[in-house]
């Protein structure tokens, strides 16, 4: 039972080649804590080479076993590594919202660098039931993630996807610092 003095908890997972500074993930975290959310944007190790056992190790350090108060916020590779985490939790737990920017279980064409991490992606059924707030952002013009693979993702977890027009793969050099869609489905 979430009491009112219970406070909610962020988790902001960054993707492949990035840190917890690039892109919108600081503005988001500024909003987040001026919104009384006690966040954190944990730096993954190796963000240009990613070993899918150090990503999910400090994914479990940051994030542990979630319950109703608390936020996870992940991008891209982000999201498959936050997705294999949760699956591997037992199965009495919960997890207040999950935002899932440009995220995918499939390959993708335009990273073969990446097939051995993604490998066979992951299973994510049932994963929803544990969820109060699912939403999934993508873009209508990704370059690296295939809309269609983040669709397909939305699918399996039975939503659909929220698009945003134009904001390519939500990156800096996108354009894109500050990203209001994941901040309102949070807030």
């Amino acid at each position: 039972m979430t009491t009112g003095t219970t406070r909610r908890r962020a988790s902001i997972i960054h993707g492949y080649g990035a840190t917890p500074e690039d892109h919108w993930f600081g503005w988001l975290a500024e909003r987040l804590e001026a919104s009384g959310i006690a966040t954190t944007v944990p730096a993954l190790p190796n963000p240009q080479a990613p070993d899918p056992a150090q990503w999910a190790e400090a994914v479990r350090a940051d994030v542990g076993t979630p319950d109703e108060n608390s936020v996870i916020v992940a991008h891209s590779l982000g999201s498959l590594t936050v997705l294999r985490h949760l699956r591997s939790l037992p199965d009495t737990w919960r997890l207040g919202t999950l935002v899932l920017v440009s995220g995918f279980v499939d390959r993708l064409p335009a990273l073969p660098e990446l097939d051995s991490y993604i490998g066979d992606g992951c299973d994510v059924e049932g994963l929803s039931k544990h969820i109060d707030r699912l939403t999934v952002i993508r873009s209508d013009a990704d370059p690296l993630v295939p809309p269609g693979h983040t669709d397909r993702l939305a699918d399996l977890l039975g939503v659909s996807a929220e698009v945003v027009p134009g904001a390519g793969h939500f990156l800096a050099s996108d354009g894109v610092t500050s990203l209001p869609e994941v901040l309102k489905a949070i807030v």
